[in-house]
C-alpha cells in the first residue's frame, strides 16, 4: 500500500514566534549586561579572598573598585564600623582632597549607615546640611566636586559593619537598577568581608598557639640548650687563657696566640648561631613563605636537641637524601614540626628500660615532585585508640601534656599543602611522616 504523504504546511499558516519590540529587547540586553557585571564583581571579590585569605586590604580595595564600576561612578570609598566611629579603610578614584580617617557615628554618613537602607542623594549641594555649612559635606562638594552620592550600609546578622559610598562629580542621579545592583553587591560583600575577618582571627589564634607550643617545647630543652652553650663559651675562656700565656712568653709566641684566637672566634660564632636559632624559634612573628633548604633546617633542629639525645642514651641515625628540591614554606614553622616530633620520639623512649633506643630521621623525594620526612622511634608504641585520636586538640598520652603539639603540627603541614600522619612499627615504636610539595 502506498504511503500517504503528510500535507505540507502552508507558509502563510505556519505560526510565527512573537517578536519582542525593540525597546523590550534593548531593556533585556541592558539587564543581562548589568547582571553579568554584577556576577563579575562578586567573582572578583571571591577571587581576591581566595588569593589572600588572611589579608583584608586587597579585599577592601576590590569591594570599593567593584562598586564604583557597577555604578559607573568616579569615586568610591568604604568605611568600617568601629566603636570610635566610621573608619576610612579604602578609597578608589581621583579624589581632590584627603577625607578624614574617622567620622563620628553622629555625622550625616553615620546616620545614613545607621538607617540600614541605601540613601541616594541626587545633589549633595541641595542638602540642608550643606546649606548649614557641615564641614565634611562642604569639602566633599566644594573641594572634591562630588555632587551625586549613594550611601549603602553593609549589614551582617542585623548589625551594621560599614558603609559603601560611591559618588559622581556631576549631578546625575543613579538609576534604580544601579542602586539595586550596588545594594545586592554590598550585602554579598559584607558576608565575604566577615568570612575574611574570621579567617584572619583564626589565623591569629593559630599563630599564638604555635608560638606558645614552641616556647613550651624549648622550655623542655633548657638544660640541653644550656649545655650546648656552655661548651663553646668554656672553650672561649680556655682559649683566652692560652692566648695570654703565649703572649706573655719572652719572646711572645704570636703564631700560637693567633691560632688560639682564631679558635676562640669559631667558638663564639658557634654560640651566636645557637642563640640565633633559639631566638628564631621563640620569637613570635607572622609566617613567611620562602624558598628553603629543608635539610639545613632539620640539621639545625638536631643541633638544638643533641644534648637531650645524648642525655637520654638515644642513638641517632640520619638518612637525609642529597639534592632534595627546594621547598616553599616558613622555616620556623617547619622546624617547629621537626622539634615536636624529635622531642616526642626522645620522650617515647625515655622509660623503656634496657630496650633499644634509636631515633631514625630520614628524607626522600616522592612523586609527584615533593619531599617526605620521617621520624621513627623505638618506644612502646601507641594503641589503636591513640593513633586515631593522636592529632585531635587536647588529646595527649603524656601525664603532663597539653595535647596541642601534634594538632598544631598537623595544621602547619596542611597549611603548607602537605600531610602529617603516624603508623605503628614492628616490633615496637611509631613512625611519623609528613610531606611537603616542592616549589
Amino acid at each position: 500500500m502506498p504511503q500517504m504523504k503528510q500535507p505540507r504546511q502552508n507558509q502563510k499558516t505556519r505560526r510565527k514566534r512573537p517578536r519582542l519590540p525593540a525597546s523590550a529587547r534593548s531593556k533585556l540586553k541592558d539587564e543581562l549586561t548589568e547582571l553579568t557585571r554584577y556576577r563579575a564583581a562578586i567573582s572578583e571579590v571571591l577571587h581576591v579572598i581566595a588569593g589572600s585569605p588572611h589579608d583584608l586590604q586587597p579585599v577592601l580595595d576590590t569591594i570599593v573598585e567593584s562598586a564604583r564600576r557597577l555604578c559607573q561612578a568616579e569615586s568610591g570609598s568604604l568605611r568600617l564600623h568601629e566603636q570610635a566611629g566610621l573608619r576610612l579603610v579604602a578609597v578608589k578614584g581621583n579624589l581632590q582632597w584627603s577625607p578624614p580617617e574617622l567620622l563620628e557615628h553622629s555625622s550625616y554618613i553615620g546616620q545614613f549607615a545607621a538607617s540600614r537602607s541605601p540613601v541616594h542623594v541626587p545633589d549633595q549641594a541641595a542638602l540642608e546640611l550643606y546649606r548649614r555649612g557641615d564641614p565634611y559635606l562642604l569639602t566633599t562638594v566644594n573641594v572634591g566636586g562630588y555632587r551625586t552620592a549613594l550611601f549603602v550600609p553593609m549589614v551582617k546578622d542585623e548589625k551594621v559593619t560599614g558603609v559603601l559610598i560611591v559618588g559622581r562629580t556631576r549631578v546625575e542621579p543613579f538609576t534604580d537598577k544601579q542602586i539595586e545592583l550596588v545594594t545586592d553587591f554590598a550585602a554579598e560583600a559584607a558576608i565575604a568581608l566577615e568570612i575574611t575577618r574570621r579567617e584572619r582571627q583564626y589565623r591569629e589564634v593559630q599563630i599564638e598557639l604555635a608560638h606558645a607550643n614552641r616556647v613550651a617545647t624549648m622550655g623542655q630543652l633548657t638544660a640541653s640548650i644550656a649545655h650546648e652553650l656552655k661548651q663553646p663559651l668554656s672553650a672561649v675562656v680556655t682559649g683566652g687563657n692560652a692566648s695570654l700565656r703565649w703572649l706573655r712568653r719572652q719572646p711572645p709566641e704570636i703564631e700560637e696566640a693567633a691560632q688560639s684566637v682564631e679558635q676562640m672566634v669559631k667558638n663564639v660564632k658557634r654560640a651566636v648561631e645557637l642563640i640565633d636559632r633559639i631566638h628564631g624559634l621563640v620569637k613570635k612573628k607572622e609566617p613567611q613563605m620562602e624558598r628553603l633548604d629543608i635539610t639545613d633546617a632539620i640539621r639545625e633542629v638536631i643541633g638544638l636537641t643533641q644534648s637531650e639525645i645524648v642525655k637520654n642514651g638515644v642513638t641517632m641515625r640520619l638518612e637525609l637524601a642529597d639534592n632534595l628540591p627546594p621547598l616553599q614554606g616558613d622555616r620556623v614553622q617547619l622546624q617547629q614540626v621537626m622539634l615536636n616530633l624529635v622531642v616526642n620520639a626522645i620522650q617515647a623512649m625515655s622509660d623503656i628500660g634496657g630496650g633499644k633506643r634509636e631515633l631514625h630521621i630520614s628524607s626522600e623525594v616522592i612523586e609527584p615532585q615533593g619531599v617526605r620526612i620521617a621520624v621513627r622511634d623505638f618506644g612502646k608504641g601507641l594503641s589503636n585508640e591513640s593513633l586515631q585520636r593522636l592529632f585531635q586538640p587536647f588529646y595527649t598520652t603524656k601525664p603532663n601534656g597539653m595535647g596541642m603539639g601534634l594538632s598544631i603540627c598537623r595544621s602547619i603541614i596542611e597549611a603548607h599543602g602537605g600531610r602529617l600522619w603516624a603508623i605503628p612499627c614492628e616490633p615496637q615504636g611509631t613512625l611519623f611522616q609528613f610531606t611537603i610539595p616542592a616549589t
